[in-house]
């Protein structure tokens, strides 16, 4: 049986890079070709902070 460990990781918000619009644009490709409906894409897409703007009329 394996030991309980616990390795807490904290990231700095500094640490944190923002994507650019091109790299978030081809993660959305990627998400869509391989998501089985709109609703799985949509959801994988939050997930994963690359939704794209929410369109307004």
């Amino acid at each position: 049986m394996a030991a309980d460990t616990t390795e807490t990781t904290d990231i700095a918000d500094e640490e944190i890079e923002t994507l650019t619009e091109e790299t978030a644009r081809m993660a959305r490709r990627v998400v869509a070709a391989y998501a089985t409906d709109a609703d799985e894409c949509r959801m994988l897409l939050s997930m994963l902070g690359v939704a794209p703007p929410a369109l307004t009329e």
